[in-house]
């Protein structure tokens, strides 16, 4: 029940966020008089729609992404100076100047879109993705702020019966010969709340990690909560050698991707998680992070669809950390909801910074400089600006408006090229998915 409702929740986010989006560009073209004939959710068939004023608002049977129809996205004929065509390009370009034309009604040419200045222009383009990138932060701030993120606490959850070696596997059991571990040998329980070690209060598990680790081998005094009472215990931590963390708490790496250790105090404890709300600026800094990061997957974006061609035409196994399409983070939400072993709140907070994480994927991705994306839009308003701006310079006469009607083959090649990778993530995320751990 659980995966099914982590994947309605998935499916209603992801509507309301193409919805939203699109509310983003059809606002603004509003706003600055262009005339929105058509709002649409989806592709494909319309399930339903209903007209008010002059536009037509309506959902449609494939939930793949939407649109607004704004009139006179390219310049006529006239306007850019065009010739009859004589190649299949030329052909294309020209076809999609007379329908965009044969949109604009009698006395409509100041509403066109091609009419609006470059400034316009790029509010109305962008304005897809700054929605995406809003309501990203919006999650997050849900999830980091007004639920709270597991981090540790300063209970214990296990005690460690022995010291292993550092480069141990996960799960490693204790031999005979092994040494007991500190914590164990010092009477430390799972359940029992930290409240001093070395006789300095505990207040994080962080600061906890800090002091053991310094104290070396020496033996110190160890204060515990048990059962509403506070033990008093002696410790003496072993140096042993362990990784390397930062101050997040993560394993530092070098170079090579081999984790960092060196000798330091060892106790062999284990701490719970417990909610804790973050701050404003966390969520804001987890948003910038992820929008860094998901730029880093769009450049080796290429790449990666090789590797998935590869691997799908050999029959290899899938890499984990392979991109993945709207099903495969369907799958990831219903996973996400179907974890019993975790509370509500950390379920909740995990979908939340899923659905997030795609909404920073839908902005940057929107921004690629290729059409038909919002991206190409916004480079070829850039281009005609500049145009613009260097003929004021020069005193000579205004150019005629960029025939962005030329890019119309590109954007159809983008589009079949993009059709299919989706076709085979979706292929992928249903035969071979990955799994979140």
């Amino acid at each position: 029940m659980e995966t099914v409702v982590g994947v309605l929740v998935f499916v209603v986010v992801l509507l309301g966020s193409i919805a939203l989006h699109e509310v983003g560009h059809m606002v603004p073209a509003k706003r600055f008089g262009v005339r929105v004939s058509q709002y649409m959710v989806g592709f494909g068939p319309t399930l339903w729609s209903r007209t008010r004023g002059e536009t037509e608002y309506g959902i449609k049977a494939l939930p793949l992404g939407g649109y607004v129809r704004l009139i006179g996205m390219y310049p006529p004929d006239e306007a850019v100076g065009a010739r009859a065509p004589r190649t299949w390009w030329q052909r294309l370009a020209a076809d999609a100047r007379a329908a965009s034309a044969g949109e604009i009604r009698p006395g409509e040419d100041h509403r066109a879109f091609y009419r609006l200045s470059t400034p316009r222009k790029l509010v109305v383009m962008l304005g897809g993705p700054v929605m995406n990138l809003l309501i990203a932060v919006v999650l997050l701030l849900v999830a980091y702020v007004g639920i709270g993120m597991p981090v540790p606490g300063t209970t214990v959850e296990s005690v460690s019966e022995c010291i292993v070696a550092a480069d141990a596997p996960a799960g490693t059991a204790c031999a005979a010969d092994d040494p007991p571990a500190p914590a164990a040998a010092a009477g430390v329980r799972p359940g029992d709340r930290l409240v001093s070690f070395d006789g300095v209060e505990v207040t994080s598990w962080a600061q906890v990690s800090a002091l053991i680790r310094d104290a070396g081998d020496r033996t110190v005094p160890l204060v515990v909560e048990r059962d509403g009472r506070q033990v008093d215990l002696t410790a003496t931590p072993v140096v042993a050698e362990r990784p390397v963390v930062d101050d997040d708490g993560f394993a530092v790496t070098d170079d090579a991707g081999e984790v960092l250790t060196r000798e330091v105090g060892f106790l062999g404890l284990s701490p719970a998680s417990v909610i804790q709300r973050q701050s404003v600026g966390e969520a804001l800094s987890v948003a910038a992070s992820g929008t860094w990061q998901t730029m880093q997957v769009v450049v080796t974006l290429p790449q990666r669809v090789v590797d998935l061609v590869t691997t799908t035409a050999t029959g290899g196994e899938r890499d984990q950390t392979s991109i993945v399409g709207p099903v495969g983070v369907g799958r990831f939400a219903g996973e996400i909801a179907a974890m019993d072993t975790e509370p509500v709140a950390v379920r909740a907070a995990g979908l939340l910074s899923t659905l997030a994480m795609l909404n920073l994927a839908l902005f940057v991705f929107n921004l690629l400089p290729l059409p038909p994306l919002d991206g190409g839009h916004v480079v070829t308003a850039l281009w005609e600006g500049a145009r613009r701006q260097v003929a004021r310079l020069r005193g000579t006469a205004r150019p005629r408006p960029s025939d962005s009607a030329r890019l119309v083959p590109l954007a159809y090649t983008v589009f079949v090229v993009l059709g299919g990778v989706g076709l085979l993530l979706v292929y992928l995320d249903i035969v071979d998915p990955v799994r979140i751990g």
